[in-house]
């Protein structure tokens, strides 16, 4: 059996695996709060328990970066070792990578409907691939092309400097360092993102609040209360937040399309963009990709689809698992 994971600031995605025919097939899958355990390893014993049947090689993708086998996840208090995950867990071998190196490792085991195309682009040119995800955080990953087949591989570009676009979001970026000191993109696009976006608009710009939405926010998760709301059009501010918040997502997809010459695609991950992927649709999403003045008609040229399984990572860290 081969044993994979996702692990994120929110969820761990956890999954059993065997190989069946050269294919990786799914035995069972459980997902568990992050925050809740004290470690990688406490959700691993969890998972296992009265599992029967021999391990053979364990990959789990973390959101953080991955450097001589260890990670220590920015966005849990965690720090992993692969070499002690082994010896604990009694596993013969164990492979951490970034996330969403795990998520491109999984995209060439999709199938068509898995994907939703915003932009088909030139379905024909081959070249580098690109993958970018909000979800608690900002992961991204380029896929390199090496004439036959993509080649993953992480990098850290969710916490690239903000680069403000207009007048508002100069103002926005002042405003978010009054807060937070330095201002990354996966501090405008993450979780939290729309929350901040949100705020400003009430607060800077002196938009109109709904006692009704404030009050919701207030008993539940603010950001999920903004997107209901904005997908709904059920309060104005919610909606202008929304929208700027795919804008925003859009402009980062088309810089990190230019970084990695993404001629081959570019890919939208995470657990947010299925949600959204009615706002995805409308041109805010693709407006914002392709605004880079003369590098336009090069953005043109890419396809641009979401991913809408939501196991891509845990199915890639399977298939890297596999081949340890």
């Amino acid at each position: 059996m081969i044993l994979a994971g996702d692990i994120g600031g929110t969820s761990t995605r956890l999954g059993l695996f065997k190989r069946d025919f050269g294919q990786i097939k799914p035995i069972r899958t459980q997902t568990f709060s992050s925050p809740n355990y004290h470690n990688l390893a406490a959700i691993v014993k969890d998972f296992l328990v009265n599992q029967c049947g021999d391990i053979a090689s364990a990959c789990f993708g973390i959101a953080g970066p991955v450097r001589h086998g260890r990670v220590a996840a920015p966005n849990l208090a965690w720090e992993t070792d692969a070499k002690s995950l082994a010896r604990e867990l009694k596993l013969p071998m164990v492979k951490l990578v970034n996330d969403l190196e795990a998520n491109a490792h999984g995209i060439v085991a999709l199938k068509p409907d898995d994907f939703v195309t915003l932009q088909t682009g030139d379905s024909c040119t081959q070249g580098n691939g690109a993958v970018i995800s909000v979800g608690t955080g900002l992961g991204e990953a380029g896929m390199y092309w090496n004439g036959n087949a993509h080649l993953p591989f992480a990098c850290e570009g969710g916490h690239t400097d903000f680069a403000p676009r207009d007048e508002m979001e100069c103002e926005l970026l002042t405003y978010l360092r009054s807060r937070f000191g330095r201002v990354s993109y996966e501090r405008v696009l993450s979780g939290n993102g729309q929350l901040w976006l949100y705020e400003f608009l009430r607060d800077v710009k002196k938009h109109l609040e709904s006692p009704a939405i404030a009050e919701a926010m207030r008993l539940n998760n603010p950001s999920a209360v903004i997107t209901r709301a904005g997908l709904a059009g059920e309060c104005e501010l919610c909606v202008h937040a929304l929208d700027w918040y795919v804008s925003l997502y859009g402009a980062e997809a088309g810089n990190l399309a230019l970084k990695m010459m993404a001629t081959g695609g570019v890919y939208i991950g995470g657990g947010i963009a299925p949600r959204i992927i009615e706002k995805l649709k409308k041109p805010v999403f693709l407006d914002a990709f392709l605004a880079k003045g003369r590098m336009r008609p090069l953005l043109e040229s890419i396809p641009v689809r979401v991913i809408m399984k939501d196991t891509t990572a845990l199915l890639g860290a399977a298939r890297l698992a596999a081949n340890l």
